[in-house]
């Protein structure tokens, strides 16, 4: 069960219910991964909402360790959904709304 005043959400991944958070180790690691500065500069990046298939990977990758989940990179990018890219790009969204708030746009993919 996921608590959304934490930013959690839940998300199916290969057919299992998976909780992603974007804790703040999480979002260390977003900042690293995209070269951000702060915090400020994540959020403007994803407020863009110009995300390629490897930053959804490292933001799922990233909630999925943020919900306590033991996973690699290379696991994520593999992982399926019944609703394709569709349904990752909104999983993106969620997460991404529950962080940083309901002002994220959609990502382009």
């Amino acid at each position: 069960m996921v608590n959304k005043r934490r930013g959690e959400i839940a998300a199916e991944l290969d057919g299992k219910q998976w909780k992603l958070c974007l804790t703040l180790g999480a979002l260390a690691e977003l900042e690293s991964a995209f070269d951000a500065a702060d915090l400020v500069a994540l959020g403007a990046r994803f407020s863009t909402g110009k995300l390629s298939a490897k930053d959804m990977i490292a933001v799922i990758t990233a909630g999925l360790r943020g919900g306590g989940h033991e996973v690699e990179t290379s696991d994520v990018s593999k992982m399926q959904t019944e609703g394709g890219l569709t349904q990752l790009a909104d999983i993106v969204v969620r997460l991404l709304s529950a962080t940083f708030g309901e002002s994220t746009k959609s990502p382009n993919p």
